[in-house]
């Protein structure tokens, strides 16, 4: 059985990447920071079928230690700092993790495991203020936060490994990818999640920042999907995987609030304190090339992943309502 290291394995990527590979007959090893909260919620399922390990992509050594013990034939960078706004409160450890992280993981295999082959997590974000629409492999990066050129620099030092040391080593630039999974703070969940409060009587108003900012929004499973396809080609190659079409947010909130039967225009607020310091431009991607070469098309459409998402959402509240976790405020 190939084995395969993820990390960032308790994330949303991680976890469905988890699933998908153990399908596929592989050994999973998973490495997880050491942390006095437990936060394997979205791999709770899998638990007694992968290997958990304690590392760090602060720490060298540790990431050394797992690749001698583990000998993976396929190393997938999950993890990161990954929350955007996060980035300009945390400009310098957004930088440790997000980029100087991939150089000691790709150094990290370098001296251990030079034939295995592996995948580093690129981001649409790295187009930023976007030199042409769409992006497609070829298009210049112009990142606008520090998440965004951390990511360009965990882009670029993976294409150099590969050139320098003729690593398997490729990135995925995927666009924005959603699921039930993901964090509550990013605005897709927030969105969701504020929807079946509402619908429930657990809420009545929904604060968010720019309604008019766009983004290509696919579904997550679809995308883990492309990044072991990467790894299976004989030659590396980077790829953009992403829709092709792009959405607003206010679009988001029309179709998650139309689907429990209410108007969002009665329910959203906007707040300038959602707003980013530097707004990116028009994010869409031109997924042609892992069409052709890949055979990758995704299976979730965009108003398929909303209603996925809130229904996930109001069973979720249902149940904690049901066994008292929630109450439902009585109407004055």
């Amino acid at each position: 059985m190939p084995i395969a290291l993820i990390t960032g394995i308790t994330g949303q990527d991680g976890s469905y990447l988890a699933d998908f590979l153990l399908e596929k007959g592989y050994t999973v090893v998973g490495m997880v920071r050491r942390s006095s909260t437990i936060t394997f919620e979205r791999i709770q399922h899998i638990q007694d079928n992968i290997y958990l390990e304690q590392g760090d992509l602060h720490d060298q050594s540790s990431l050394v230690d797992l690749l001698e013990r583990y000998q993976p034939d396929e190393i997938y960078n999950l993890a990161a700092q990954s929350f955007v706004p996060t980035s300009w409160n945390q400009p310098v450890l957004t930088g440790e993790v997000t980029a100087l992280g991939v150089t000691r993981l790709l150094e990290a295999m370098r001296l251990v495991v030079p034939k295995a082959r592996f995948y580093q997590a690129s981001s649409s974000e790295m187009f930023g203020k976007v030199v042409e629409v769409p992006q497609r492999e070829s298009t210049p990066f112009y990142p606008r936060s520090p998440y965004g050129v951390a990511k360009v620099y965990g882009h670029w030092i993976t294409v150099n490994y590969r050139e320098s040391y003729n690593l398997y080593a490729v990135s995925g630039i995927l666009f924005n990818h959603e699921s039930p999974r993901r964090g509550i703070e990013f605005v897709t969940h927030k969105i969701t999640h504020g929807v079946a409060r509402i619908k429930l009587g657990l809420g009545h108003e929904l604060r968010l920042g720019n309604l008019e900012s766009q983004r290509d929004w696919g579904y997550a499973g679809d995308y883990v999907r492309a990044m072991w396809m990467m790894l299976q080609r004989e030659e590396p190659e980077d790829f953009v995987i992403g829709t092709g079409h792009t959405h607003s947010v206010r679009e988001f909130c029309e179709i998650a609030f139309g689907h429990v039967g209410l108007d969002y225009k009665d329910f959203v607020v906007q707040d300038p304190r959602f707003y980013r310091p530097a707004e990116v431009d028009l994010l869409v991607a031109d997924p042609s090339l892992a069409h052709q070469r890949l055979g990758w098309e995704p299976s979730v459409n965009f108003e398929g992943l909303i209603k996925m998402m809130v229904d996930a959402d109001l069973k979720a509240l249902q149940h904690q309502i049901e066994i008292g976790v929630l109450h439902v405020p009585e109407r004055k």
